[in-house]
C-alpha cells in the first residue's frame, strides 16, 4: 500500500482500509486588478498567473483556447439539443459504452498510464490540487490526462454551463470565467490555460519527466472527439441538480477509461465536487483501490456521506441521480 503522507484516513467498514478524505472551506477576496486577482484559502495566498513565453512571442495555445472557448459557447446548446433527454432516465447501454470506448481510442494512449509513481513522492498523493473544469471541455481533458500520467490526486470542482456554485468562485478568484483553472495550495500558485497548467504540473511533480509525446499537441486534433461523440455529456448543469454533499465524494478513475468517463460526466452535470484518485495503469493508487474494493478496476465511487461504495458504473449513476437530485419522483 502506498505511503499516504499526512493524509487523514476516513474509516469506511471494519474490514477495509480508510480512504483519503479532505474537506476544504473557502474564503475569497476580490482585488482591483484581474491580473493580480488573489484569494485566501485555508491560510494560503494564491495568485492567478498565466506565464508568457520566455521569448516574448504570442502564446498560440492561449489564442487557440480562447477561440475554442468561443466555439464551445455555440457548440454547447447544439450538443445539448441533439443529446437531449433526461440524463437520469434509462440509457442505451450499447450506445453509451460504444461512444465512450471510441472516445478513448481517439485519445489513446494519453490519460491511460501513470509514468510517475506517486509512491516515490508522498506529496503527490495529497489532494493539494484544486481543479475547476467541466468534463466535456477538450482543454480540461488535456489537464486531466496530465494528472493521470503524473499519478496525482486532486479535488475536482465541476463547472458545467449553468453552474450555481463553482463558476462564480473561479470568476471572483481568478478574475475571469475560463476553464480549466488550477489552484495548487502547496505552492500558492493558480493558473489558467491548459498548456501552462500541464507544463507547471510536470515541472513541479514530474521528477524531471516531460509530458508524453503528443499530449499537448494532439488536443487540437482529437481532443474534440469525446465531446462530439458523447453529444455534450458533462457540459451543462442538469436542471434537477442542486443538492450539495457535506463531504466530497471520492472517485477512483483514470482519464481515458470509458466507464469512468460516464461517471465523471454525471458528477459534472450534478455539479458534485469530488476527490479524484487516479488509478491508471502502473499507478501507486492501485493498491489502495484494491484494499477498498478487492479489485483494481475503475471506476470505483465512495460516498462518505452515506457509506455507498460501488464499482458498477450503472449502479453509480442510479445512486447519484437518486441521491443528489432535487426531484426524484
Amino acid at each position: 500500500m502506498p505511503s499516504l503522507g499526512a493524509i487523514n484516513l476516513l474509516p469506511m467498514t471494519s474490514s477495509q482500509h480508510g480512504i483519503i478524505h479532505s474537506h476544504f472551506l473557502f474564503n475569497t477576496c476580490s482585488q482591483k486588478s484581474k491580473s493580480d486577482a488573489q484569494s485566501i484559502r485555508f491560510g494560503v495566498r494564491v495568485r492567478a498567473i498565466s506565464p508568457k513565453p520566455e521569448d516574448g512571442s504570442v502564446n498560440v495555445a492561449s489564442q487557440s483556447a480562447a477561440s475554442s472557448t468561443s466555439f464551445l459557447s455555440v457548440l454547447c446548446p447544439l450538443l445539448k439539443f441533439f443529446g437531449g433527454g433526461d440524463p437520469s432516465e434509462g440509457r442505451n447501454e450499447l450506445i453509451e459504452v460504444a461512444t465512450s470506448s471510441i472516445s478513448s481510442l481517439a485519445r489513446f494512449p494519453w490519460g491511460s498510464r501513470s509514468i510517475n509513481s506517486s509512491a516515490n513522492n508522498p506529496m503527490t498523493n495529497a489532494p493539494n490540487l484544486q481543479l475547476y473544469e467541466f468534463e466535456a471541455c477538450p482543454f480540461c481533458r488535456r489537464v486531466r490526462e496530465a494528472i493521470t500520467e503524473l499519478d496525482l490526486s486532486a479535488e475536482v470542482y465541476p463547472c458545467p454551463k449553468g453552474s450555481r456554485r463553482h463558476r462564480d468562485f473561479v470568476r471572483k478568484t481568478g478574475g475571469k470565467e475560463q476553464f480549466p483553472f488550477l489552484i495548487d495550495s502547496s505552492t500558492g500558485i493558480s493558473l489558467y490555460e491548459s498548456g501552462d497548467i500541464v507544463k507547471y504540473l510536470f515541472k513541479q511533480y514530474g521528477n524531471g519527466r516531460s509530458a508524453s509525446f503528443g499530449l499537448l499537441e494532439s488536443t487540437l486534433l482529437t481532443g474534440w472527439v469525446p465531446t462530439l461523440l458523447r453529444a455534450g455529456r458533462g457540459m451543462t448543469l442538469w436542471d434537477k441538480a442542486g443538492i450539495e454533499p457535506s463531504q466530497k465524494l471520492q472517485l477512483f478513475s483514470y482519464e481515458n477509461n470509458p466507464y469512468a468517463r460516464i461517471v465523471r460526466e454525471t458528477l459534472c452535470e450534478l455539479e458534485l465536487p469530488y476527490i479524484l484518485q487516479n488509478a491508471g495503469i502502473g499507478s501507486a493508487n492501485s493498491d489502495l483501490l484494491f484494499s477498498l474494493s478487492g479489485s483494481r478496476e475503475v471506476p470505483y465511487l465512495v460516498d462518505p456521506n452515506t457509506g455507498f461504495q460501488s464499482g458498477d458504473y450503472k449502479a453509480i449513476l442510479s445512486y447519484l441521480f437518486k441521491t443528489y437530485c432535487t426531484d426524484t419522483s
